[in-house]
């Protein structure tokens, strides 16, 4: 289902033996493929001044009446992973820790655009490993694709003919964990104040210095476009109303 990621934050982490973790802080994302690499987990009354990252490998089904989310991992298990600093990037030596600590696949230089990159051969993994061992003079910056939601969340939007809004919210797809929209308010650029949905591929380029997302759209297609109403269900009708108006192929039509 596609869910607002904004609803998701404040949800009660559950270990597999039912024992709380905390609670859903962020989600990190790569800004390549817009898809969720870690949910970010409030572990403060725990393991304080560590950040906690949890592969949507290692998630459940979101319990939407309960505001409760599933982790398939032990208290001890996350008690003794590779520590992340909540003050630092995070650098593609820790993810490689990560990974190996937990057996998560690589989803970096393989799969890219599938939540954990699971390679389909030993030569894919051998491949992988080679590529990774190419990066080793930079592993310690941060992975200069990789995304807070949280940090992006106010972003500036800029149509082709000037600034129509800010960035809201993001819509993700709680199976997949991918971002499928980004959630518009233009309130203060339209009167009728309005929200409004847009898909990554319509983005022309995130300039992240300025912390403004510019669209390959202009104001008055995004003005028209059909309203978006936080709380009402995404379906797949309005889906098609959105892309149709817009004029481009629903994006299940497009891997077809």
């Amino acid at each position: 289902m596609l869910r607002s990621v904004k609803h998701v934050f404040g949800y009660r982490l559950q270990t597999v033996d039912q024992q709380s973790l905390g609670k859903v802080h962020d989600f990190m994302f790569d800004d390549a493929h817009w898809t969720v690499r870690y949910l970010v987990a409030d572990t403060r009354k725990w393991l304080a001044g560590r950040r906690v990252l949890i592969s949507p490998l290692a998630l459940g089904a979101p319990d939407w009446g309960t505001r409760e989310l599933a982790v398939h991992l032990t208290p001890q298990q996350i008690e003794q992973s590779p520590p992340v600093s909540a003050d630092e990037p995070v650098s593609r030596q820790r993810e490689q820790e990560l990974v190996k600590y937990y057996g998560w696949p690589m989803y970096w230089g393989i799969g890219a655009g599938v939540v954990g990159g699971v390679p389909a051969t030993a030569r894919a993994v051998a491949k992988a490993e080679d590529e990774a061992g190419l990066a080793e003079g930079r592993e310690e910056r941060g992975d200069p694709h990789l995304r807070s939601v949280r940090e992006v969340t106010g972003y500036a939007i800029a149509a082709t003919d000037g600034e129509i809004g800010h960035v809201e919210d993001f819509i993700v797809d709680d199976q997949a964990w991918v971002m499928r929209y980004l959630v518009v308010d233009t309130r203060n650029w339209i009167p009728a104040s309005r929200k409004v949905l847009v898909a990554p591929g319509w983005i022309k380029q995130v300039d992240w210095r300025e912390r403004r997302v510019v669209l390959v759209l202009d104001r008055e297609q995004i003005k028209n476009s059909p309203e978006y109403r936080p709380g009402e269900p995404i379906n797949r009708a309005y889906e098609v109303k959105l892309y149709d108006f817009y004029g481009r192929p629903v994006y299940w039509k497009e891997t077809e």
